[in-house]
């Protein structure tokens, strides 16, 4: 990537969510927390699903691999932006810059494969439940969970390498708290409309179309759920559903806000308020929703609680 006038450009500047003193502490110090909720509450739902039996199954195998998603989106952006907010030189190194830009964006559209497989899951689950166990066996999940990691990974590949071509004029200021591929775009110079394209067309593919097959999938599931007889057995199929429903109304309706929409009517700052929405509260979310909403989680955790104060205890006798 080299400037207009061909020097060599080596870093870039973030100039984060805020420039006053006051207004850093304070997002340092709530972001310091919602950091550590997205640890806590995402390492603990891995634990349930790998320590309890009742979560040993599909459902559950893709709501872990959810998790660490997660925990990885967020620790590739959390950490550089807690640790610039607390700093005068928000600098980034040229490899740095381009390093966050690849994990998070493969992570990004992982995450956005893994919740069309989760509505599918609860689809066969729902809407032919004699065949469940045969059409999502153990390995068919671990083959789609190996085929969401590499979809990311391989398409960010191409995209990536597709903005770093963009030759860059002006300044290296980015108005974001992280290395996107839309704000490195924005230094760009010249016509960069093929590339803008092509990043729409990424976004109708991965955001759009997603979003389309989740919401025909729970359309023909509330239709399913509504022929169960059983009035708890009702309640428990729709808690089931509109948890995932909820998480996929946060991430894909900021992620489409980010990336589907013309440059040219973006407000100064806005892309960076919507990116903490799909970049850090949707991973703190998470946890909650499933947890709070989820009974089998909840009985699994109090099983975990008690078999750790069993251990303490023995282990002090």
């Amino acid at each position: 990537m080299i400037w207009k006038n061909e020097t060599i450009l080596r870093e870039f500047v973030l100039l984060g969510l805020s420039s006053d003193p006051k207004t850093q502490v304070a997002l340092f110090i709530l972001f310091t927390s919602v950091y550590t909720i997205i640890l806590i509450g995402n390492f603990l739902i891995i634990v349930l699903v790998l320590t309890d039996a009742n979560l040993h199954n599909p459902m559950y195998f893709f709501l872990s691999n959810l998790s660490f998603l997660d925990l990885c989106y967020s620790t590739s952006t959390l950490p550089r932006m807690l640790k610039d907010l607390m700093s005068v030189n928000k600098v980034i190194s040229y490899g740095e810059c381009v390093a966050q830009m690849y994990i998070s964006l493969s992570l990004g559209v992982s995450e956005c494969v893994l919740l069309v497989i989760m509505a599918y899951d609860r689809y066969v689950a729902i809407c032919y439940p004699l065949h469940y166990t045969t059409i999502m066996s153990k390995m068919v999940c671990i083959r789609l969970a190996v085929g969401t990691w590499m979809c990311g990974f391989l398409l960010s590949v191409f995209l990536v390498t597709l903005t770093l071509k963009v030759d860059l004029c002006g300044h290296n200021k980015i108005n974001h708290f992280l290395c996107e591929m839309l704000e490195i775009l924005s230094l760009g110079c010249g016509n960069i409309i093929l590339v803008e394209l092509i990043i729409f067309i990424a976004g109708l593919i991965f955001l759009l179309t997603p979003v389309t097959f989740i919401v025909t999938s729970y359309v023909n599931i509330i239709v399913n759920i509504l022929k169960i007889a059983s009035s708890s057995g009702r309640r428990k199929a729709f808690s089931t559903c509109s948890s995932h429903m909820m998480v996929v109304a946060i991430f894909y309706g900021s992620a489409m806000a980010s990336y589907m929409k013309p440059r040219s009517s973006s407000l100064p700052g806005t892309d960076k308020v919507i990116a903490v929405f799909y970049a850090i509260v949707t991973p703190m979310l998470n946890p909650m929703i499933y947890t709070l909403r989820n009974n089998d989680v909840k009985a699994a955790f109090v099983k975990l609680i008690t078999k750790t104060e069993s251990f303490l205890i023995l282990s002090c006798l």
